[in-house]
């Protein structure tokens, strides 16, 4: 194992690992180099095993032609004379850990990426300003959670990215969660949709939905069941869901749907995911008829669910009551009504 030398964090070497946990990293990577700016860039990378993060970074931008400056704990007033003397107007100085985070030396950094690692880190603040968070719970296997939208990236890094973390969570996705069950059909049920109608499960996961959504349309009804992850709808075929929907395998960005041609969506867990939330939100209205239904729901409310993740709800998050009746009335929905309880979240609309 590779270690961090200051946080102790196991990052498996190389040789450890297999081809296609290689080649996972190299996508991931590949993106990070792609976010770092052209010509002279301050980079920082932050949180348990940025040393590990930050050396690999650097040995796959040196080979492209960018200089790199590393930059670290062991001798930080060296360095940052280093920084000053050497750099050249293409070089790259890539730093790691907070106190170099907390004080770039040129007054800002032009890239901070931020690893999230699935214990509680006591110095996550650090994380507000990050531009890249990079998932590292499990280390031979990593994935981009989010990139800022100023910053340069691969137009379909999301894409890649997302079907990076669901594929290998989706044969025991109902192992974790298949509690939830009653809670999806409760909100079926509260959504509403009419005998004979087309609902679109948005984001179906492995289908728990589906058989609700299923009676509630009855048979002259059509039930759309669509999701980013092929392993996520072989999953639902693994269930005998796939019984009660058309599977589809789509973006929910860019929707293989014709305008007004849906009566109700279901969209579980799925806001916090998109890339953009605004743009899904909207290719979700286009495809839904005036008057037509939307649900936003998760099974557990978004205190809890911050609190398993090991952060504090913050007040301006995206499905905050204010934040989401903006962003719904923007985007062509009404918000109907809002229930963020500790035991769900749901969110109904009205396309208008």
């Amino acid at each position: 194992m590779t270690v961090d030398a200051r946080h102790g964090t196991p990052l498996p070497t190389w040789q450890e690992m297999t081809d296609a946990q290689r080649d996972r990293w190299a996508a991931v990577l590949e993106t990070l180099a792609a976010a770092v700016p052209a010509g002279a860039a301050g980079v920082v990378v932050d949180g348990r095993g940025a040393e590990v993060v930050a050396d690999r970074l650097a040995d796959f931008l040196r080979p492209s032609g960018r200089p790199c400056l590393r930059l670290s704990d062991d001798n930080p007033m060296g360095d940052e004379d280093t920084w000053r003397i050497e750099g050249t107007p293409d070089a790259v100085a890539l730093a790691d850990g907070s106190r170099w985070h907390a004080q770039p030396p040129a007054g800002a950094w032009d890239l901070v990426i931020w690893l999230r690692v699935r214990e509680y880190q006591p110095n996550q603040e650090n994380s507000g300003d990050a531009d890249v968070v990079l998932d590292l719970a499990d280390p031979s296997w990593p994935v981009i959670r989010r990139i800022h939208p100023r910053v340069t990236a691969p137009a379909s890094w999301y894409i890649t990215e997302s079907r990076a973390f669901f594929a290998p969570r989706a044969a025991t996705w109902d192992k974790k969660f298949g509690e939830d069950l009653p809670a999806y059909a409760a909100a079926v049920a509260e959504l509403g949709p009419a005998r004979g109608a087309v609902a679109l499960d948005l984001g179906c996961g492995t289908g728990r939905a589906l058989p609700s959504l299923r009676e509630a349309v009855g048979p002259a009804g059509t039930v759309i069941a669509l999701d980013l992850t092929a392993h996520m709808l072989e999953a639902t075929r693994a269930a005998d869901r796939a019984q009660h929907a058309a599977l589809l395998l789509a973006d929910a960005h860019h929707l293989p749907l014709a305008d007004a041609c849906v009566d109700a969506v279901f969209a579980a867990g799925l806001v916090n995911h998109l890339h953009d939330a605004r743009a899904g939100l909207a290719e979700s209205a286009r495809v839904t008829r005036v008057s037509g239904r939307l649900a936003i729901f998760h099974p557990s409310g978004r205190a809890a669910l911050a609190a398993r993740h090991g952060r504090t709800l913050r007040p301006d998050e995206p499905l905050a009551e204010h934040r989401l009746r903006r962003a719904l009335a923007e985007t062509g929905w009404a918000l109907d009504s809002y229930d963020d309880s500790p035991h769900r979240f749901l969110a109904l609309a009205t396309r208008t």
